[in-house]
């Protein structure tokens, strides 16, 4: 049996890449998986200027928590939307569209890096309230249904199942 280690430094973080459309883009190191971590999952996410890394979105179940590591820009939380900065430790509880939630790195040059965690209860339920879909979210614990199988259905009314990506250009 392979022990899973507890630590791990940000220099041996490996980083998923994504971008779509000229809004989107970013780079994301998974953390609580790498270390161990049951009940919290966290990751480092890095997004180049003048790009965010996901639409709109609430959970239903989860509540998030960032920290801004290095660079600016701003959150868009509800109806509001606030600069933001290195230092900075910003609360998304869970909710509808009120606690919708997008970070946008609005410098010119450079990247904007944050520490994301977050609960880790399952099932999710997401809402993009920009565009009108849900997206259904479940993990089974390893050892069970053959291993960490995941469920996800993203769907929008009146249209049925639909890509993440939908609607978000």
């Amino acid at each position: 049996m392979t022990k899973t280690r507890q630590i791990i430094n940000i220099n041996e973080l490996e980083y998923q890449e994504w971008s779509h459309g000229n809004r989107f883009e970013g780079r994301m190191g998974e953390i609580a998986g790498e270390i161990g971590a049951k009940k919290l999952g966290y990751n480092l996410t890095i997004v180049p200027a003048g790009k965010r890394a996901f639409p709109f979105h609430s959970h239903h179940v989860n509540e998030e928590m960032f920290y801004v590591l290095e660079g600016s820009g701003e959150i868009r939380i509800g109806a509001e939307t606030c600069p933001i900065k290195a230092g900075d430790f910003i609360n998304c509880p869970a909710g509808g569209p009120e606690t919708g939630h997008q970070i946008v790195n609005t410098m010119d040059d450079g990247e904007l890096k944050y520490l994301a965690v977050s609960t880790s209860l399952y099932p999710e339920i997401c809402q993009y309230p920009d565009t009108g879909k849900k997206l259904i979210r479940h993990y089974w614990p390893a050892g069970q249904d053959n291993g960490e199988e995941t469920l996800r259905i993203i769907l929008k009314e009146g249209e049925g199942q639909v890509d993440y990506w939908e609607g978000e250009e």
